[in-house]
């Protein structure tokens, strides 16, 4: 028999440094979750990407159980990394912050295009572009579509 889903928590960890301090710990503690459990598997699954803020949605059931699902790191982190920039701006419209090119754009959609509700490439790329004209980030070159 399936086992009965108690809750949901969402969080943004960055990988490899999950630690009982808050938000991780108040938030599992609530729900009834082992938290050094969840820390040591959190940790376990991302050394690889050590440093990184990955969202991850655990799924806490009835009798104290979880299992979670890593996401890929957010947009706008990936395009603070690839335009090296220390932030976003504070009026994305008048003061542009930095920039990136369309290869730059198109290789985040593609990293994030299982995380993303579309289902083609072109639209993919227009979400992050979005994303980053938000942030007051430059997308320059020619559209590839």
């Amino acid at each position: 028999m399936a086992k009965e889903i108690a809750g949901l928590i969402k969080l943004q960890i960055k990988g490899g440094a999950a630690n009982p301090s808050p938000p991780v710990g108040p938030a599992l503690g609530a729900k009834g979750v082992n938290i050094m459990d969840f820390c040591k598997q959190f940790n376990g699954r991302t050394q690889d990407k050590a440093g990184k803020v990955l969202p991850v949605v655990i799924t806490v059931y009835s009798d104290k159980s979880f299992d979670f699902i890593i996401k890929t790191p957010p947009a706008a982190v990936q395009i603070i990394d690839a335009a090296k920039i220390k932030g976003g701006s504070g009026v994305p419209h008048s003061q542009k912050v930095g920039s990136v090119n369309w290869e730059q754009v198109k290789a985040i959609a593609e990293d994030k295009m299982a995380d993303l509700n579309c289902f083609t490439i072109e639209s993919a790329m227009s979400m992050v572009a979005g994303t980053a004209r938000s942030m007051g980030v430059t997308v320059t070159g020619e559209k590839p579509f």
